[in-house]
């Protein structure tokens, strides 16, 4: 050895650099971060498409009125009434319970009833309270008067001895009541059992006997 240090044999091992903050990143918070991005853009779909649905809802409305001047395209059927829509109850009255609802009393509604079947018809009070056209319907199941027009002795729900299409007469007026955009059911009446042996309700029409000339 001549005495002379030797120098210092360099390392040739890559010191060790910083790591890179994007590599070592938490990749819990990176998918964190994806998941927010991913529910902002779903929220901003949903609320487009609300926008766009809400949009056409009032377009449909507009061009109804402007077109037919009603705001349904002249619908004026059952669904038009709000009250079909609210989940209620079925009452179930007795013919003496159902009498209560005759129109007499103005703070209660105004129920009548055809094929056991029974109908709210407030909105018509002016034809169904005492002294309106159709007044006698009113607490009552008249189903036999509805098509034979004798508003005297047949305003019961006795239809024995009607022909066919007189039943098909009285079902259609059933019909005008379930789908009426103003009356609307409430429930059913428990109605007495006709005697089958007892006389049929005598006709309106039917010619009064006249008493003998005296001779």
């Amino acid at each position: 050895m001549d005495g002379r240090q030797q120098p210092t044999k360099r390392s040739t091992k890559k010191q060790r650099q910083p790591e890179d903050p994007i590599v070592t990143a938490n990749p819990h918070r990176r998918t964190h971060a994806s998941h927010e991005k991913h529910a902002s853009s779903s929220s901003s779909k949903k609320q487009s498409l609300i926008q766009g649905l809400l949009l056409s809802i009032l377009f449909f409305f507009l061009s109804s009125y402007i077109v037919t001047d009603t705001w349904l395209w002249g619908y004026n059927g059952k669904y038009k009434n709000w009250r079909r829509w609210v989940p209620r109850k079925q009452l179930v009255f007795t013919q003496q319970e159902l009498a209560q609802y005759d129109g007499t009393d103005v703070k209660k509604p105004i129920y009548l009833a055809i094929r056991g079947e029974v109908f709210d018809v407030t909105q018509g009070r002016p034809y169904y309270s005492r002294g309106g056209n159709y007044g006698f319907f009113s607490g009552r199941d008249a189903s036999r008067a509805y098509t034979t027009g004798c508003f005297q002795t047949h305003l019961t729900h006795d239809l024995r001895g009607l022909s066919p299409a007189q039943i098909a007469d009285v079902d259609g007026w059933a019909d005008f009541y379930r789908n009426h955009p103003k009356y609307y059911k409430v429930g059913t009446v428990i109605l007495e059992p006709i005697d089958p042996l007892s006389p049929h309700p005598e006709d309106c029409n039917k010619p009064i006997a006249q008493k003998p000339a005296s001779q």
